[in-house]
């Protein structure tokens, strides 16, 4: 693979934090019963230990979605390893789930009558959807004030219902980028309208430079992919991004992508030479396509995309904000843990027990951050000191914007997502697409309310 030309910068992941206020494995199972040598420090007793009564005995299950290495069975494994040498009174299972067919699991599991004890996922799922469902454990007991004064405060907001209800203990974040190959650009000429240093370019200067991709002989320099919402948090910053628009209102109670800037952005992408609607490929297929150099960007990426497919690039990957009218706002991740509410007071109170440890352990909840490939939601120092990787992504951690993915509707407001994303692409006039998508996702967050 050619050498990754890293910037040099100063900056720590403490100081980057410090400037935001907020913030994605093959199916199978494992049992994490058998105790590791892992963490001898002895796990921070949270009082929601004290107050839910005695844990021995008890067997809970865990299900993740691939936040970074949590989608990997051999990582997972040392971590609940490190568990048990504190807690061998708790057997925990692993179910790995991924982003195509993890919400119908859960779903499915959910009807039968057999949700997981503990899932790691986002608020959107975790709040905006099984906990407005009702189907998830108030959180509160963990969230002492010793957490809240730690934890970032937009993070703290967005683990919490329009209820008051925590339904969410959180434990990484990130801001999601996009990349282009380097390689392909500095071929074609286009470098020239990329500041390079900071990772950003102006709306004009993206036009410019797909152009002159597209003119060198790559036809496919990027796809709005919409096959499904897998990956849309890209669809969703390229599309605001471009000329200023919003997703929801500050409130979050109203969907708003039907303004003048994001229809002006869409109609952009769909006459844009080099960039195409697939409505064959989500945000996975998008992936791989930029890896082997199908593609020469991507929209759906990260510092974890990168880490995951290290093996598959032969080029010079350059991530980068989205192009925009003036400074970018990314799509922020936010990843943690929330129980569902099986009626077993026993595995609550050891699902509570695992949170704790995991994210609250003063050794472990490094270990457990750095299996995300993401930043803590709280000061636990320089974790990624002698990184260059990560210290090049953390300059991008300062553009997070508005996490909006709390507000009512959010399921359906993916799916009216996508759909909308494929009228376009098929032809469909822009502004009578959005305006669909808009109406169908306020009557869901209506009826939410």
């Amino acid at each position: 693979m050619k050498k990754r030309k890293i910037m040099a910068m100063a900056l720590s992941c403490l100081m980057v934090l410090s400037a935001v206020g907020c913030g994605n494995g093959d199916s199978g199972s494992t049992s994490g019963s058998a105790a590791g040598t892992g963490s001898s420090a002895a796990t921070n007793q949270s009082s929601a230990q004290a107050q839910t009564g005695g844990t021995e005995g008890a067997e809970i299950t865990l299900w993740t979605y691939p936040i970074g290495k949590w989608g990997d069975s051999a990582t997972v494994d040392g971590l609940i390893a490190n568990f048990n040498a504190v807690h061998p009174e708790i057997k925990v299972t692993v179910e790995y789930l991924d982003y195509s067919n993890g919400d119908d699991q859960i779903n499915t599991a959910i009807e039968g009558n057999q949700a997981p004890d503990i899932v790691l996922e986002g608020p959107e799922r975790l709040v905006a959807n099984w906990g407005a469902k009702g189907l998830m454990v108030d959180l509160a007991d963990l969230w002492t004030d010793e957490a809240k004064a730690a934890i970032y405060e937009s993070v703290e907001s967005a683990c919490k219902g329009s209820d008051g209800v925590y339904y969410e203990y959180p434990l990484c974040m990130t801001a999601h980028t996009m990349a282009i190959n380097k390689d392909i650009f500095e071929a074609a000429g286009a470098m020239q309208y990329i500041d390079e240093a900071n990772g950003t370019w102006t709306t004009d200067d993206f036009i410019k430079a797909v152009q002159a991709v597209y003119d060198s002989g790559q036809a496919n320099v990027g796809a709005v992919y919409c096959n499904g919402q897998g990956g849309d948090q890209g669809t969703r910053a390229l599309v605001n991004n471009l000329y200023g628009g919003t997703f929801t209102n500050a409130e979050h109670t109203e969907y708003t992508a039907n303004s003048e800037e994001n229809i002006k952005a869409l109609q952009l992408l769909y006459d844009m030479d080099g960039i195409n609607y697939d409505a064959s490929i989500v945000g996975g297929d998008e992936i791989n396509m930029f890896c082997n150099g199908t593609l020469a960007m991507a929209f759906c990426w990260n510092i974890a995309q990168e880490k995951n497919n290290l093996d598959k690039i032969n080029f010079d990957v350059l991530p980068m904000a989205f192009p925009s009218t003036g400074d970018p706002k990314l799509c922020g991740g936010i990843w943690g843990f929330g129980i569902f509410n099986n009626g077993d007071e026993a595995k609550i109170a050891a699902a509570k027990t695992f949170i704790d440890f995991m994210a609250n352990d003063e050794k472990q909840a490094v270990e457990s951050v750095k299996a995300s490939s993401y930043w803590p939601v709280k000061d636990l120092g320089n974790i990624y000191e002698g990184d260059d990787l990560m210290t090049e992504y953390s300059k991008f951690v300062p553009y997070m914007g508005d996490y909006y993915q709390v507000v009512g509707g959010w399921a359906e407001a993916r799916t009216a997502w996508w759909n909308m994303l494929q009228q376009v692409g098929s032809g469909v006039d822009v502004k009578t697409a959005v305006e669909e998508f808009v109406a169908t996702s306020n009557a869901a967050a209506n009826a939410a309310q």
